[in-house]
């Protein structure tokens, strides 16, 4: 199954290859650790790319799952469901966004975005504003809309014509932002740290003036916490760091611990821009993903994470300068929380192999970054392990690469 034979009587696989795939079937996963099908046991800092923050089938979140699986799977979004209202409620107790919609993934939420900025322009402004403002190194999806507002050309090869009302400016360039405001723009979209565009942390002061800016002119700020929301960060959510609060703001990845779903939040006066039928998804908010979610929500408050993730920052960052800081092929080393990158001198992808073959997993960010996404469960004795791996291969490639 799962296979089909080519002419040369050669294995294929039925799937299209738009994926990468490192050599490792993982069959089992608990806490920070994962396990492959030969057996072999990895040191998991890749979190799903951001997805498991809790670990790998967190008690909590699997018993609410279980309770539901028993009870009722799906209905339709045309019926009351109870387990979204509490969802909804419980986000926004844990956040500034005052309504929520629940959908399947991060590009759909800042699908949902830009849906609704621009109609609450042209519905309840009365405006024809409809152009979306995002920034160079950005990421936020692989829809037509969000691959055409992400800031970064290799996601769009191949996909013309991509759809008219987006602009990018280059990130903290203050007049580039101002220039490319006209009397069409509808919001500013942004990342407080570019995750998949290098582990770039936005400035304080750049975000502060953003949000003045959209005061201003009378645009919606949209922040895209997809992978930066959740705790991620050291805060429920990131633009916390900064002291603004969005008009919209997006989540996905970490908010059901793996279970897919998504969730954009906005303001109370943009309630009204989406009325019945204006906006839908058949699979957002299911009786068995807001479990999920509440389930997660609850976890993380009982047990403290975001102030944990401040804590375990601090020791990782510690760890990481301490290894790594006076290493020739060590660039810079940024992030916030338990997102973090580690800017490299060269190429690294031979780093990220040779570390899965040492039980260590974790991904890059560009080229030439290291991204490491520890789950925001992990201990400090788990942080050491790693740290120690990582530090071996970094000397091992810089010797290498120095004789």
């Amino acid at each position: 199954m799962g296979k089909i034979v080519n002419q040369n009587n050669e294995s294929k696989s039925a799937l299209f290859p738009t994926y990468a795939r490192y050599p490792i079937s993982l069959v089992k996963g608990q806490g920070s650790w994962l396990w492959d099908d030969q057996g072999n046991k990895y040191l998991d800092f890749m979190s799903g790319l951001a997805v498991t923050n809790l670990g790998h089938a967190p008690e909590k979140v699997k018993e609410k799952l279980k309770e539901q699986l028993d009870e009722l799977w799906h209905v339709s979004n045309l019926f009351q469901i109870p387990n979204q209202e509490k969802a909804a409620t419980l986000m926004t107790t844990i956040s500034s966004g005052d309504a929520v919609f629940f959908c399947n993934s991060g590009a759909e939420a800042n699908e949902a975005a830009i849906k609704l900025a621009r109609r609450y322009h042209q519905k309840v402004k009365g405006t024809d504003r409809h152009e979306v403002i995002t920034f160079n190194q950005s990421f936020h999806g692989r829809t037509l809309a969000t691959l055409t507002a992400t800031g970064q050309d290799k996601v769009k090869d191949g996909f013309l014509p991509l759809p008219a009302g987006f602009k990018t400016v280059p990130l903290h360039d203050l007049d580039a932002l101002k220039a490319a405001i006209t009397d069409q723009t509808a919001a500013i979209m942004m990342e407080m740290v570019l995750a998949e565009g290098g582990v770039l942390v936005a400035q304080a002061e750049f975000v502060k003036a953003v949000a003045e800016l959209c005061k201003q002119e009378g645009l919606l700020l949209i922040i895209d916490e997809v992978q930066t929301g959740m705790g991620r960060t050291g805060k429920w959510f990131a633009h916390e760091h900064y002291g603004i609060e969005p008009d919209i703001f997006t989540v996905a990845k970490g908010i059901a611990s793996g279970f897919p779903a998504g969730a954009m939040l906005g303001k109370e006066y943009l309630r009204e821009a989406f009325t019945p039928g204006s906006h839908a998804t058949t699979f957002g908010g299911t009786p068995l993903a807001t479990a999920a979610i509440i389930a997660t929500i609850e976890t993380m408050k009982e047990d403290g994470i975001p102030e944990r993730v401040a804590k375990m920052s601090e020791y990782l960052f510690a760890k990481l300068n301490e290894n790594l800081k006076d290493n020739p092929f060590i660039k810079e080393i940024r992030g916030l929380g338990l997102l973090v990158g580690i800017e490299c001198v060269e190429p690294i992808a031979s780093i990220i192999l040779e570390g899965q073959q040492r039980g260590l997993l974790f991904v890059n960010a560009g080229p030439n970054v290291i991204r490491l996404l520890p789950n925001l469960n992990v201990t400090e004795q788990e942080i050491d392990q790693a740290m120690s791996i990582l530090a071996d291969l970094i000397q091992e490639h810089t010797n290498v690469k120095t004789v």
